[in-house]
């Protein structure tokens, strides 16, 4: 839907800005005084992450005037392959000093403000009260919903995306758009956040850092369509990216008022959008006649060898005594050539008395990846168990210490 431009422009420009933004003024749709409009426009990024990293990169590439960073963490070595505003000599510095020099250097006209803070619901409107619109590249549940209703609160348009896995989605929403477009918010298509755990972060599930770049780029060119009021924004459409097959499907979105008028809520065509990508994707289930994995019991199961199924660098840290180390990355690599995962986890179970016979135990953190990797072992007439969340607590103990008893490869009562 094409809007009308959201900032209006500034004076003129200088001319090391004519000439960094040449090619883009030659654009008949934006020209000269569209570059205005973004030299006078002020955009809030929530987050110099994934998402965050090559919005903020385009956004200040672009000519944007004056760009707010929102992020409460320290550059770590496992951002940067996805992170790619900040670079290894970046490790340990605030990740909003990092972005902001980046910027800078990219684009000396730049304004940038550091929001070195974590933003909820007490401070959202105070800090994004002097934007124009904002992007969300937050990584947390309670995060994103803090600024969409601070957004709402405001009146501003925010530029939403998520990724995970090769996964991505995106979209525009605005409580108070102009005519003759309709209001859509992020509790229109999502009310509530899912409950705790259900859904792995990327520290877990992991991410393919070239996914976030191109949704993070994504997010940046809506974000200059709604300042200068060019091409059609993404309001009231989610966008869904599917990178291993590079699919790249459309929902459309209508706010849960339009209920009452018999048009499809928001909510209902983003359940229809989940329910057809499932319905495309292969589904992992065990095969005919070979039980699916159970979730393991700490009576029925305590002579079980437990397999950590998380990265060698999360293993390292806190697994269990007496676990095995058996990536689920290692798994599907392994599963291509089936006579080696097999001999592989029979010998995994060999390996510890008392188990012959008895269930490989898989964990990981939320059991997502657990379930996963179980799934595969089953297939292969392999008996396996997929250790919950609260019985990993329990398994651990007070203060993260272990209960299992590494003699026994089991649980104790």
């Amino acid at each position: 839907m094409r809007l009308a431009p959201l900032v209006g422009p500034s004076p003129e420009l200088g001319g090391d800005e004519l000439a960094r933004t040449a090619r883009q003024r030659r654009l008949p749709e934006l020209g000269e005084i569209g570059q205005r409009r973004l030299a006078a426009s002020r955009v809030a990024v929530l987050g110099a992450g994934g998402l965050g990293a090559p919005a903020l990169q385009y956004l200040a590439a672009a000519g944007v005037g004056t760009i707010g960073i929102i992020d409460a963490d320290a550059v770590e070595p496992s951002n940067l392959h996805r992170q790619v505003i900040h670079g290894i000599g970046d490790v340990g510095e605030r990740k909003t000093a990092s972005a902001a020099g980046s910027l800078r250097r990219l684009a000396p006209d730049v304004t940038v403000i550091e929001h070195d803070e974590r933003l909820d619901e007490g401070n959202a409107a105070a800090i994004l009260g002097g934007y124009d619109l904002v992007l969300d590249g937050a990584d947390n549940f309670a995060t994103r919903y803090a600024v969409a209703d601070a957004c709402v609160a405001l009146g501003l348009p925010l530029v939403w995306g998520s990724v995970l896995r090769f996964d991505a989605q995106l979209s525009v929403f605005w409580s108070s758009p102009p005519d003759p477009a309709d209001a859509v918010t992020l509790r229109d298509v999502f009310p509530e956040p899912p409950p705790a755990g259900s859904v792995p972060s990327c520290a877990e599930a992991g991410v393919l850092g070239a996914v976030c770049g191109v949704v993070g780029s994504m997010m940046a060119v809506e974000a200059i369509k709604l300042i200068t009021g060019i091409g059609d924004v993404l309001l009231g459409r989610l966008v869904v990216v599917e990178a291993l097959t590079m699919r790249i499907s459309e929902v459309p979105l209508r706010a849960v008022t339009k209920q009452l008028t018999g048009q499809p809520t928001a909510q209902s065509s983003a359940q229809a959008s989940a329910q057809t990508l499932a319905r495309d994707r292969p589904v992992e289930t065990a095969p005919p006649g070979q039980p699916s994995p159970l979730d393991f019991d700490a009576v029925r199961d305590a002579r079980g060898r437990f397999v950590d199924v998380r990265e060698p660098d999360e293993y390292a840290v806190d697994a269990l005594p007496g676990a095995v180390s058996l990536p689920l990355s290692e798994l599907l690599q392994l599963d291509r050539e089936p006579s080696e995962l097999v001999a592989r986890l029979h010998r995994i179970a060999g390996e510890h008395a008392g188990t012959h016979g008895s269930p490989l135990n898989l964990y990981c953190v939320s059991s997502t990846r657990a379930r996963r990797a179980a799934r595969l072992i089953a297939s292969h007439g392999i008996e396996v168990r997929v250790v919950q969340t609260p019985e990993l607590s329990v398994l651990r103990g007070p203060a993260g210490a272990s209960r299992v008893d590494a003699s026994q490869g089991g649980a104790s009562a």
